[in-house]
Protein backbone atom coordinates (compact mmCIF):
# COMPACT_ATOMS: atom_id res chain seq x y z
CA UNK A 1 0.00 0.00 0.00
CA UNK A 2 1.23 3.44 -0.90
CA UNK A 3 0.65 6.18 1.44
CA UNK A 4 0.81 10.21 1.27
CA UNK A 5 2.88 11.31 4.23
CA UNK A 6 3.39 14.95 4.02
CA UNK A 7 3.82 15.89 0.39
CA UNK A 8 5.12 12.27 -0.55
CA UNK A 9 4.28 8.81 -1.38
CA UNK A 10 5.40 6.29 0.69
CA UNK A 11 5.85 2.17 1.51
CA UNK A 12 3.07 2.07 4.19
CA UNK A 13 5.95 0.66 6.28
CA UNK A 14 7.82 3.85 5.90
CA UNK A 15 4.80 5.99 6.47
CA UNK A 16 6.04 7.25 10.03
CA UNK A 17 4.79 10.37 11.92
CA UNK A 18 6.88 11.49 15.24
CA UNK A 19 6.08 10.51 18.68
CA UNK A 20 6.35 14.22 19.65
CA UNK A 21 2.95 14.43 16.91
CA UNK A 22 0.16 16.30 18.90
CA UNK A 23 -2.03 14.58 16.57
CA UNK A 24 -0.67 11.49 18.22
CA UNK A 25 -0.53 13.15 22.00
CA UNK A 26 -3.96 14.99 22.15
CA UNK A 27 -5.56 14.18 19.13
CA UNK A 28 -5.11 17.63 17.88
CA UNK A 29 -6.21 17.69 14.58
CA UNK A 30 -8.84 16.56 12.37
CA UNK A 31 -9.69 14.01 9.62
CA UNK A 32 -12.26 13.23 6.60
CA UNK A 33 -13.57 9.89 5.42
CA UNK A 34 -14.18 10.05 1.91
CA UNK A 35 -16.06 7.35 -0.11
CA UNK A 36 -14.32 6.44 -3.37
CA UNK A 37 -16.41 5.04 -6.70
CA UNK A 38 -15.26 4.45 -10.13
CA UNK A 39 -11.83 6.08 -9.01
CA UNK A 40 -13.46 8.92 -7.98
CA UNK A 41 -13.69 10.43 -4.39
CA UNK A 42 -17.73 11.31 -4.04
CA UNK A 43 -17.99 15.04 -2.73
CA UNK A 44 -14.51 15.51 -2.14
CA UNK A 45 -14.42 19.31 -2.09
CA UNK A 46 -17.32 19.29 0.31
CA UNK A 47 -15.07 16.98 2.98
CA UNK A 48 -11.81 19.88 1.92
CA UNK A 49 -13.96 22.63 2.46
CA UNK A 50 -15.02 21.09 6.01
CA UNK A 51 -11.31 20.45 6.82
CA UNK A 52 -10.19 23.82 5.84
CA UNK A 53 -13.31 25.56 8.09
CA UNK A 54 -11.88 23.38 10.77
CA UNK A 55 -8.28 24.03 10.28
CA UNK A 56 -8.87 28.15 10.25
CA UNK A 57 -11.00 27.12 13.90
CA UNK A 58 -8.36 25.60 15.70
CA UNK A 59 -5.80 27.97 13.81
CA UNK A 60 -4.08 25.20 11.82
CA UNK A 61 -2.55 26.29 8.34
CA UNK A 62 -2.97 22.96 6.32
CA UNK A 63 0.54 22.92 4.10
CA UNK A 64 -1.44 22.15 1.29
CA UNK A 65 -4.66 23.57 -0.76
CA UNK A 66 -7.48 22.25 -1.27
CA UNK A 67 -6.68 22.14 -5.54
CA UNK A 68 -3.33 20.39 -5.00
CA UNK A 69 -4.78 17.74 -2.63
CA UNK A 70 -7.56 16.79 -4.79
CA UNK A 71 -4.38 15.91 -6.94
CA UNK A 72 -2.52 14.07 -4.81
CA UNK A 73 -5.80 12.02 -4.40
CA UNK A 74 -5.82 11.02 -7.90
CA UNK A 75 -2.30 10.47 -7.78
CA UNK A 76 -2.55 8.42 -4.48
CA UNK A 77 -6.02 6.33 -6.09
CA UNK A 78 -3.81 5.48 -9.63
CA UNK A 79 -0.73 4.69 -7.83
CA UNK A 80 -2.87 1.92 -5.64
CA UNK A 81 -4.86 1.07 -8.21
CA UNK A 82 -7.96 1.25 -6.24
CA UNK A 83 -10.82 2.30 -7.86
CA UNK A 84 -13.23 1.58 -5.23
CA UNK A 85 -11.78 2.62 -1.57
CA UNK A 86 -12.44 4.19 1.68
CA UNK A 87 -9.97 7.58 1.28
CA UNK A 88 -8.89 9.13 5.22
CA UNK A 89 -7.34 12.36 5.28
CA UNK A 90 -5.75 13.13 8.29
CA UNK A 91 -4.61 16.82 9.27
CA UNK A 92 -2.88 17.63 12.61
CA UNK A 93 -0.67 20.45 13.99
CA UNK A 94 2.54 18.24 13.89
CA UNK A 95 5.15 17.67 16.30
CA UNK A 96 5.28 20.06 19.30
CA UNK A 97 6.76 20.28 22.97
CA UNK A 98 4.64 18.62 25.65
CA UNK A 99 1.97 20.62 27.13
CA UNK A 100 -1.80 21.67 25.98
CA UNK A 101 -0.22 25.24 24.57
CA UNK A 102 0.28 24.57 21.12
CA UNK A 103 3.27 26.61 19.27
CA UNK A 104 3.36 27.78 16.25
CA UNK A 105 6.91 25.96 15.48
CA UNK A 106 5.79 22.97 14.99
CA UNK A 107 4.89 22.22 10.96
CA UNK A 108 1.54 20.46 10.27
CA UNK A 109 1.33 16.66 9.18
CA UNK A 110 -0.95 15.69 6.62
CA UNK A 111 -1.48 12.08 5.64
CA UNK A 112 -3.82 10.40 2.88
CA UNK A 113 -4.39 6.52 3.22
CA UNK A 114 -6.91 4.30 1.26
CA UNK A 115 -9.02 1.54 2.53
CA UNK A 116 -10.76 -1.55 1.08
CA UNK A 117 -14.62 -0.18 0.93
CA UNK A 118 -17.73 -1.98 2.23
CA UNK A 119 -20.03 -3.70 -0.48
CA UNK A 120 -22.96 -0.78 -1.26
CA UNK A 121 -24.64 -3.01 -3.98
CA UNK A 122 -27.81 -3.29 -1.30
CA UNK A 123 -28.85 -1.23 1.85
CA UNK A 124 -27.66 -3.25 5.09
CA UNK A 125 -30.09 -3.06 8.14
CA UNK A 126 -28.36 -2.02 10.98
CA UNK A 127 -28.99 -2.95 14.94
CA UNK A 128 -28.96 0.81 17.19
CA UNK A 129 -29.46 1.21 20.90
CA UNK A 130 -29.39 4.36 22.91
CA UNK A 131 -25.74 4.80 24.50
CA UNK A 132 -25.56 5.65 27.54
CA UNK A 133 -22.47 8.22 26.63
CA UNK A 134 -23.70 11.90 25.72
CA UNK A 135 -22.25 14.91 23.62
CA UNK A 136 -22.34 18.40 24.35
CA UNK A 137 -25.22 19.92 23.50
CA UNK A 138 -23.31 23.19 22.45
CA UNK A 139 -19.98 22.14 21.37
CA UNK A 140 -18.24 24.43 18.89
CA UNK A 141 -15.74 21.45 18.15
CA UNK A 142 -18.99 19.18 16.51
CA UNK A 143 -19.08 21.15 13.48
CA UNK A 144 -16.02 19.44 12.83
CA UNK A 145 -14.33 15.91 12.90
CA UNK A 146 -11.60 16.56 14.75
CA UNK A 147 -9.42 13.15 15.89
CA UNK A 148 -10.60 13.52 19.93
CA UNK A 149 -13.57 10.78 19.00
CA UNK A 150 -13.03 9.01 22.31
CA UNK A 151 -17.36 9.77 23.42
CA UNK A 152 -18.18 7.99 19.81
CA UNK A 153 -15.51 4.88 20.33
CA UNK A 154 -16.58 4.17 23.90
CA UNK A 155 -20.53 4.57 22.48
CA UNK A 156 -19.65 2.18 19.59
CA UNK A 157 -18.03 0.21 22.02
CA UNK A 158 -20.92 0.06 24.12
CA UNK A 159 -23.16 -1.26 21.22
CA UNK A 160 -20.75 -4.24 20.62
CA UNK A 161 -21.03 -5.23 24.08
CA UNK A 162 -24.82 -5.39 23.75
CA UNK A 163 -24.61 -7.07 20.22
CA UNK A 164 -25.65 -4.11 17.94
CA UNK A 165 -24.01 -2.55 15.49
CA UNK A 166 -24.53 1.13 16.10
CA UNK A 167 -24.94 3.56 18.91
CA UNK A 168 -27.01 6.38 19.18
CA UNK A 169 -25.65 9.54 20.79
CA UNK A 170 -28.06 12.07 22.92
CA UNK A 171 -26.79 15.19 23.93
CA UNK A 172 -26.62 16.76 27.35
CA UNK A 173 -29.92 18.16 27.30
CA UNK A 174 -31.73 14.61 26.31
CA UNK A 175 -32.32 15.02 22.76
CA UNK A 176 -31.25 13.12 19.81
CA UNK A 177 -27.99 13.79 18.31
CA UNK A 178 -26.29 11.78 15.95
CA UNK A 179 -24.71 8.06 16.01
CA UNK A 180 -21.75 7.14 16.92
CA UNK A 181 -20.21 7.27 13.14
CA UNK A 182 -22.52 9.24 11.52
CA UNK A 183 -26.28 11.33 11.22
CA UNK A 184 -29.68 9.89 12.02
CA UNK A 185 -32.56 10.49 10.04
CA UNK A 186 -36.11 9.24 10.71
CA UNK A 187 -39.51 9.18 8.81
CA UNK A 188 -42.65 10.82 10.19
CA UNK A 189 -45.90 11.87 9.38
CA UNK A 190 -44.25 11.17 5.60
CA UNK A 191 -41.58 14.29 6.40
CA UNK A 192 -37.92 13.15 6.87
CA UNK A 193 -36.57 14.46 9.37
CA UNK A 194 -33.42 14.84 11.12
CA UNK A 195 -31.76 16.54 14.04
CA UNK A 196 -30.27 20.28 13.32
CA UNK A 197 -26.98 21.60 13.23
CA UNK A 198 -26.26 23.01 16.67
CA UNK A 199 -27.05 20.77 19.14
CA UNK A 200 -24.28 18.61 19.12
CA UNK A 201 -24.41 17.19 15.69
CA UNK A 202 -21.56 16.78 13.24
CA UNK A 203 -23.10 18.68 9.77
CA UNK A 204 -22.32 15.61 7.80
CA UNK A 205 -21.63 15.50 4.49
CA UNK A 206 -23.86 12.28 3.46
CA UNK A 207 -26.41 14.55 5.68
CA UNK A 208 -26.46 17.60 3.34
CA UNK A 209 -26.72 15.36 0.18
CA UNK A 210 -29.76 13.49 1.71
CA UNK A 211 -31.45 17.05 2.14
CA UNK A 212 -30.49 17.36 -1.73
CA UNK A 213 -32.37 14.27 -2.28
CA UNK A 214 -35.25 15.01 -0.65
CA UNK A 215 -35.48 18.63 -2.32
CA UNK A 216 -35.26 16.54 -5.90
CA UNK A 217 -37.55 14.43 -5.17
CA UNK A 218 -39.80 16.70 -3.50
CA UNK A 219 -39.92 14.90 -0.29
CA UNK A 220 -40.90 17.51 2.73
CA UNK A 221 -37.91 17.39 5.59
CA UNK A 222 -38.04 18.56 9.13
CA UNK A 223 -35.02 19.43 11.33
CA UNK A 224 -36.47 19.20 14.27
CA UNK A 225 -35.18 18.42 18.18
CA UNK A 226 -36.85 15.37 20.05
CA UNK A 227 -36.03 13.38 22.62
CA UNK A 228 -34.99 9.40 21.98
CA UNK A 229 -38.53 8.26 22.78
CA UNK A 230 -40.03 10.25 19.71
CA UNK A 231 -38.06 7.82 17.35
CA UNK A 232 -39.47 4.36 18.52
CA UNK A 233 -42.59 6.30 16.80
CA UNK A 234 -40.95 6.81 13.33
CA UNK A 235 -42.36 5.29 10.21
CA UNK A 236 -38.74 4.84 9.05
CA UNK A 237 -35.60 5.36 10.54
CA UNK A 238 -31.81 5.51 9.17
CA UNK A 239 -27.92 6.50 9.64
CA UNK A 240 -25.74 8.50 7.10
CA UNK A 241 -22.27 7.85 6.78
CA UNK A 242 -19.77 8.47 4.04
CA UNK A 243 -18.21 5.19 4.28
CA UNK A 244 -21.47 2.86 4.14
CA UNK A 245 -23.60 5.73 2.71
CA UNK A 246 -27.26 5.05 3.83
CA UNK A 247 -28.19 2.65 6.36
CA UNK A 248 -31.37 1.62 7.61
CA UNK A 249 -32.51 0.57 10.99
CA UNK A 250 -33.90 -2.91 11.37
CA UNK A 251 -33.93 -2.57 15.29
CA UNK A 252 -33.58 0.25 17.64
CA UNK A 253 -33.21 -0.71 21.93
CA UNK A 254 -34.47 -4.08 20.88
CA UNK A 255 -37.71 -3.40 18.83
CA UNK A 256 -38.26 -3.71 15.44
CA UNK A 257 -38.45 -0.51 13.27
CA UNK A 258 -41.22 0.43 10.63
CA UNK A 259 -39.79 0.39 6.94
CA UNK A 260 -40.87 3.21 5.23
CA UNK A 261 -40.70 3.33 1.42
CA UNK A 262 -39.27 6.58 1.51
CA UNK A 263 -35.64 4.97 2.82
CA UNK A 264 -35.56 2.65 -0.20
CA UNK A 265 -36.20 5.66 -2.73
CA UNK A 266 -33.64 7.79 -0.91
CA UNK A 267 -31.05 5.03 -0.96
CA UNK A 268 -31.62 4.36 -4.86
CA UNK A 269 -31.30 8.06 -5.50
CA UNK A 270 -28.17 7.97 -3.62
CA UNK A 271 -26.63 4.95 -5.26
CA UNK A 272 -27.56 6.90 -8.49
CA UNK A 273 -25.65 9.94 -7.25
CA UNK A 274 -22.21 7.72 -6.21
CA UNK A 275 -22.39 6.13 -9.62
CA UNK A 276 -22.63 9.27 -11.91
CA UNK A 277 -20.23 11.08 -9.67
Amino acid sequence: MTIFLNGRFVPEAEAVIPVNDRGFMYGDGLFETVRVVNGRPFRLAQHLERMTRGADFLKIKPPFAPKALQEFVEQLIEQNQMSEAILRVTLTRGPGARGYTPKAEGRPTMVMTLHVAPPSENPLHWSLITSSFRVLAADPLSSFKTLNKLTHVMARAEAAEQGADEALLINTNGEVAETASGNVFWVYDDKVCTTPTGRGVLPGITRAVVLEICQALRLLTNKRVVKPGALKNSEGLFITQSAFGIIPVATFDGEPVASSPLVDQIFNAYRELLVKS
